[in-house]
């Protein structure tokens, strides 16, 4: 679980986005425009910032608001986009022109106010956001900003006040551990570490809360401490660099450093943990506009551009989200997991080759690079390298010890590669040990299920597996076709139909689920049918793929033209050789 997530829980929920921004977001049609020009600068503008292509969005908005720049809605627009895009001066600029139209503006003052803290005037900055802390995202954002103004102006008190006040809102939980980095820089190191434990106490397993409490224990020299509250978060399983970063320090009983070094890279926590948690609930432009805050801040968060990054990618701006990772430091902790996120881009940009290659080597130069092997092996087993991947997965195995529940998608996804690799022993093997480590894992209670049904073995356990894997995943059509077909192996063809029926419609364009459907109706008396639905399996398959090859024979000669795996009878399995393995679930289809 996420900092955020679990910090704000019960609290930010209930917080909603500024009114002019969500009014902002609506109200185009009704926008008296000036130009024609305007009104299409301010539509691709829109379009743009939906995307995350935020230089375009900057460019177009700014071109919208300059040919019409009293109109409070593409002025909004325009400054929104600066700001999406990294452009803070000029989106202070425009939001001063902003509330000069409008008025009051939490978002707009909160870019104002992150702007002053950046250069250090922190009088300016407490002005900017003293009406900042009401119940919106922007404003209790700018609540806790003004609190870090005050903290860097000596008026402790007065921020103590600020925080008071907003954890009255039951964000208390939230706010103890940023008192804890505002102590930490102002030098009371006894204060921070007395909140830090608090902070720590009511979750730890949040990465950043473990990393500045076992900072704070290890520049006070308490080692031991530090190294059991390590030991903890190690025991769960859990694993993060910047965590492995500090115990290096502690395990040589050195200090080491401090969490923030100053005003700005504290403040910077503020938009990272705002920031995750907006990224569950509100517009990806909105999300942005609070991680390009935090970065502006603190341009070394290598936490912040990761998590930057990851949002570009869900927006399939994977080249952007790659200039973010390329500029994270060589020699920051967090340069392996970017490089790594670098290669999956490559790879979802149709360049696997290289991908291949960069994760290779990332796995050569750091061999206990978990997520590297696992990212490799996924790869190789898409390139249906499936030797390689099997070996990947093997070697991520020995590292994290394979007894962990967490660990069972190492057996799940090495038993793949064992399977289509032809070594059905050792792929059994570890589906087994993956339903011991997690024994409702639908997905591989399907692929195992499956696997036994089209090998006619074990027919009985296999048609419970997959009923109980439907019942996990109702909605999932290759489970369903899973069940579907345990139903046609057992003769039991008015069962397969149903569920087959009910497999195409949630996996329409599938080729293998329409052939499936197709030798159930043949199978049922429904030739006419059956024919039908093979020649929509032929059209939806690729032109030299299997199932199209296979339904050539059954249209021009019927269902006993292909050799069939045929029925088994619950009573005597066979062990006929499967026509086919089940859909992969750890690779997009």
């Amino acid at each position: 679980m996420t900092q955020t997530a679990r910090l704000l829980t019960g609290a930010i929920l209930a917080l909603t986005l500024s009114t002019s921004v969500v009014m902002a977001l609506d109200s185009s049609e009704a926008m008296p425009l000036s130009t024609i020009s305007a009104t299409g600068n301010f539509l691709a503008g829109r379009q743009a910032l939906q995307d995350l292509r935020t230089g375009d969005a900057a460019e177009l908005f700014n071109a919208a608001a300059q040919a019409d720049w009293d109109n409070p809605v593409t002025v909004e627009r325009s400054f929104m986009a600066f700001a999406a895009n990294g452009q803070i001066e000029d989106a202070a600029r425009v939001a001063t022109h902003l509330i000069e139209l409008t008025g009051p503006n939490d978002m707009a003052s909160l870019v104002i106010g992150t702007e002053a803290l950046k250069q250090r005037r922190y009088a300016a900055a407490a002005k900017a956001l003293e009406k900042a802390g009401g119940d919106t995202f922007a404003g209790v954002t700018g609540g806790i900003i003004r609190a870090w103004a005050l903290s860097a102006e000596g008026q402790d008190a007065e921020s103590s006040k600020l925080l008071d006040t907003l954890g009255q809102g039951g964000l208390e939980d939230f706010l103890v551990f940023h008192r804890a980095l505002m102590a930490d820089v102002a030098g009371r190191s006894s204060e921070a570490l007395d909140f830090a434990k608090k902070a720590y106490e009511g979750d730890p397993n949040v990465v950043r809360v473990v990393e500045a409490y076992t900072r704070m224990l290890g520049n006070a020299g308490r080692f031991d401490e530090a190294e059991a509250v390590i030991a903890k978060f190690d025991a769960t399983g859990l694993d993060h660099p910047l965590i492995d970063a500090v115990k290096a320090s502690i395990d040589l009983k050195q200090r080491p450093g401090v969490f923030a070094t100053n005003v700005q890279a504290g403040a910077a926590e503020v938009f990272n943990s705002m920031g995750v948690a907006l990224g569950r609930e509100s517009a990806p432009e909105i999300t942005a506009v609070f991680l390009q805050l935090g970065m502006y801040l603190d341009p070394n968060a290598d936490a912040i551009d990761l998590v930057y990054g990851q949002l570009l990618d869900e927006a399939g701006q994977h080249d952007e989200a790659n200039d973010v990772y390329n500029h994270i430091a060589s020699t920051s902790v967090m340069k392996p997991m970017a490089v790594v996120r670098v290669a999956e881009n490559l790879a979802a940009l149709g360049d696997r080759d290289k991908a291949l290659t960069q994760l290779a080597s990332i796995v050569s130069s750091s061999p206990k690079d978990v997520d590297a092997l696992s990212v490799l092996g996924d790869m190789q087993r898409a390139a249906e390298k499936f030797d390689d991947a099997a070996d990947s997965y093997s070697k991520a195995l020995a590292i994290v010890g394979g007894e962990s529940p967490a660990d069972w998608r190492f057996y799940y996804v090495r038993g793949i590669s064992y399977e289509r690799g032809k070594h059905w022993d050792k792929a059994e093997a570890d589906f087994k040990k993956a339903l011991v480590l997690n024994p409702d894992q639908p997905q591989v209670l399907n692929y195992l299920g499956y696997s036994w049904v089209d090998k006619g073995i074990n027919l009985i356990p296999a048609l419970d597996m997959i009923q109980k894997a439907v019942d996990a995943s109702p909605n999932d059509g290759y489970i369903v076709d899973s069940l579907g077909w345990a139903y046609y192996r057992l003769g039991r063809f008015a069962e397969a139909v149903t569920t087959l029926e009910k497999a195409v419609q949630m996996r329409s364009t599938d080729p293998e689920i329409n052939d499936h459907l197709g030798d159930a109706y043949w199978r049922a008396g429904r030739e006419l049918e059956a024919r039908f639905q093979w020649n929509i399996a032929s059209a939806v398959d690729e032109p030299d793929g299997a199932v199209r090859a296979r339904v050539k024979l059954k249209l021009a000669g019927g269902l006993d033209a292909v050799p069939q795996p045929g029925t088994v009878a619950e009573s005597a399995p066979q062990t006929e050789t499967a026509p086919a393995a089940p859909p992969d679930a750890t690779t997009p289809n």
